[in-house]
């Protein structure tokens, strides 16, 4: 889907570099500033830096060398006068805004479901860390498991519009270029084992029926996932220095009373 106007953070700022590119600033072949300079020229994070990047990538106007910084491979091709300046950019969300918002309503689904779980709701859960540690054992990198311990959690709420609100989420990480090309930046899948410890420590709280824990849980989980992508998506610095896609943290998380 194509949309005149950009919705998102990342595609402003792509929309700004993309026109550097189309003035002659950079050449082809010629390597673009790190992020961190990126971001502070426009006064942004680097997650949306790097979301802008990606952005530029699936259009093949830049190629992003791990170790070694993000070079210019081709040029903007000339667009009509009468075309709006934001005219066909593809409408897909950035990855490191996709899991901010994840973090924010799964982190209340999970206070919800240890409130409302039920045994069948715990086997379900159980039943799905199984399958994923059976799966990184067997080396398949596919997220069937960890989908499924989410869902569950969703599930046990009780409630079914949460559960199909968080399908659509999914169903989103799934159709989207954006966080496909993220990842053909990693290769070091090592990391998802952590993602397993996680996983025991929301069902852990979740069992005991502790929804403070339960939703803390969740939100420790799911930053961990984003610094980590954060971290092994990088590749102008090998010091990751956490300067994330902005959100609350974890000590400001309200409690119940």
């Amino acid at each position: 889907m194509l949309s005149r106007e950009p919705k998102r953070q990342y595609q402003t700022i792509g929309l700004k570099l993309r026109s550097l590119l189309e003035q002659g600033d950079y050449q082809v072949g010629e390597r673009l500033p790190p992020e961190r300079e990126i971001a502070q020229l426009y006064d942004v994070n680097r997650a949306v830096v790097r979301e802008a990047l990606i952005m530029l990538e699936l259009e093949e106007l830049i190629e992003i060398r791990k170790g070694s910084g993000i070079y210019v491979i081709a040029q903007p091709a000339p667009r009509p006068s009468n075309t709006d300046e934001q005219d066909g950019i593809r409408d897909d969300i950035g990855p490191f805004e996709y899991l901010q918002a994840r973090q924010l309503f799964e982190s209340q689904l999970a206070e919800l479901a240890a409130i409302q779980v039920t045994k069948h709701d715990i086997k379900a859960m159980n039943q799905a860390l199984v399958s994923e540690k059976q799966a990184l054992a067997e080396g398949d990198t596919s997220y069937d498991g960890d989908k499924s311990f989410h869902l569950a959690i969703a599930k046990a709420t009780q409630n079914s519009l949460l559960e199909e609100m968080l399908e659509s989420l999914w169903l989103r990480r799934q159709q989207s270029p954006m966080w496909k090309k993220l990842h053909t930046h990693i290769t070091n899948h090592s990391y998802r084992k952590d993602w397993l410890d996680d996983h025991q420590k929301i069902l852990s709280a979740i069992k005991m029926k502790n929804a403070v824990e339960a939703k803390q849980a969740m939100w420790q989980h799911l930053e961990n996932v984003k610094q980590r992508l954060f971290e092994l998506s990088d590749v102008n610095d090998p010091e990751f220095d956490g300067y994330l896609f902005s959100s609350a943290p974890l000590h400001n998380i309200p409690t119940l009373e």
